[in-house]
């Protein structure tokens, strides 16, 4: 018998590629889409493919997470961002281990990002293994800054077929999350009592770019590897250089 399965979508302003997301997630039983107050034609969507819509302000992710996964009833869940989605290899695989009895918590599956002008398969971003087919109950999630981890709750395997992941629309945006993400690193690095400051901003920001570059072999992605390890440095180095930040310039 086929085991039941909803499709978990967090969204905020997601229209560019919320279509896509919600059609590869369509074999689903149910689709939930659990909002934090978009302004632009997320919920517009999310109802046209027929999801159950819930509006929530954004309390980071693991609440915001806690709150989706006690709205679900059935016995497995796919989760996805809202700038990704599944290929007809994933889909098929998914909904094959729906039709097996297994014991297992769940499976990860690889992730295929876009980053300029090509997937890349190299700087550290491919196969990009996530935890996002998963028995209901049997996953717990954590987050460290602004991002966030599904750690499975008991045995896993690996599925084949990608999730397709388009995060950025330009440089321009990923500066801005860079922001975002550099913002939160420091936060999480000044309440784990770490050190920051101009020394230690260029030695990790350097150690990253050649983590990326030379280590995770970027320079085979061809240009897209080099300004990814640039952003890399950058990002790396506003991180450190912030953890020293404790009032906003000209406030006494």
């Amino acid at each position: 018998m086929r085991e039941t399965v909803t499709g978990l979508v967090l969204t905020y302003n997601g229209e560019r590629l919320l279509e896509n997301c919600l059609k590869s997630l369509d074999f689903c039983d149910e689709i939930l889409v659990v909002d934090s107050e978009s302004t632009d034609r997320t919920r517009q969507i999310a109802e046209e493919f027929g999801a159950r819509i819930i509006i929530n302000p954004w309390p980071g992710p693991v609440a915001q997470f806690a709150l989706a996964l006690s709205e679900i009833q059935t016995d497995w869940v796919v989760s996805l961002d809202q700038d990704e989605y599944l290929t007809d290899e994933l889909r098929h695989n998914i909904i094959d281990k729906l039709s097996e009895d297994v014991s297992l918590a769940g499976y990860y599956t690889p992730r295929s990002s876009f980053y300029f002008n090509r997937f890349m398969k190299h700087s550290g971003w491919y196969p990009d293994y996530l935890f996002r087919f998963f028995r209901h109950g049997k996953m717990q999630v954590t987050a460290s800054g602004a991002h966030y981890h599904f750690t499975p709750l008991g045995e896993t395997a690996q599925l084949r077929g990608d999730i397709l992941h388009y995060p950025y629309e330009s440089f321009e945006q990923h500066m801005d999350k860079i922001n975002y993400y550099a913002e939160e690193g420091a936060k999480s690095l000044r309440e784990k009592g770490k050190k920051g400051g101009l020394s230690a901003g260029i030695l990790h920001a350097t150690m990253k770019f050649i983590k990326l570059y030379f280590l995770k072999a970027g320079f085979l992605d061809g240009k897209a590897g080099f300004y990814n390890a640039m952003a890399g440095y950058y990002y790396t180095f506003q991180k450190y250089i912030r953890v020293e930040e404790t009032n906003k310039w000209g406030t006494p």
